[in-house]
């Protein structure tokens, strides 16, 4: 992993367990001082291995409980055709990712709405908008089992 030694790893998973750890913190829990941690962090930021620091919020609280999984089919495969339809998506908010996948289909959305209703206008009025879409497939979450944003480091 790119010379990363292991003090280098304790605090990617320090971090990714709890964003909020101060570098006083996390010097702490490493047995080092304030200044080699808060270097050790920076270096870890300016190499791109911490690409940013987020709140997690509960997508209930937010008004978003419904989660659909979808994937999208298009007509054409031009290189202006993917890169529209990469623009458009990058306009929709409902949309929380969206990978290009290999496979019957061309990609895969995961979409997150107030409700089933909301779902609807999202897929009549922008989703099916979007030109070149020929063909989408709605999953819809019934529970959420495992969910996570932390790497496994070794």
């Amino acid at each position: 992993m790119e010379d990363l030694d292991a003090i280098d790893l304790k605090i990617l998973r320090m971090l990714q367990a709890d964003a909020r750890m101060t570098h006083k913190q996390l010097a702490a829990a490493l047995d080092l001082t304030i200044t080699p941690v808060f270097e050790r962090v920076k270096k870890l930021e300016r190499r791109g291995f911490i690409r940013g620091y987020v709140a997690l919020l509960e997508p209930q609280k937010v008004g978003k409980g419904l989660i659909v999984f979808l994937t999208v089919r298009l007509s054409q495969h031009k290189s202006e055709v993917l890169q529209g339809l990469r623009e458009e998506v990058m306009r929709l908010p409902e949309v929380m990712e969206c990978y290009h996948i290999a496979g019957e289909e061309d990609y895969l959305l995961k979409v997150m709405v107030r409700d089933i209703a909301a779902y609807e206008q999202f897929l009549t009025n922008k989703l099916t908008k979007i030109a070149h879409i020929s063909h989408v497939k709605s999953n819809f979450v019934m529970s959420v089992i495992k969910q996570t944003t932390a790497f496994e480091l070794q």
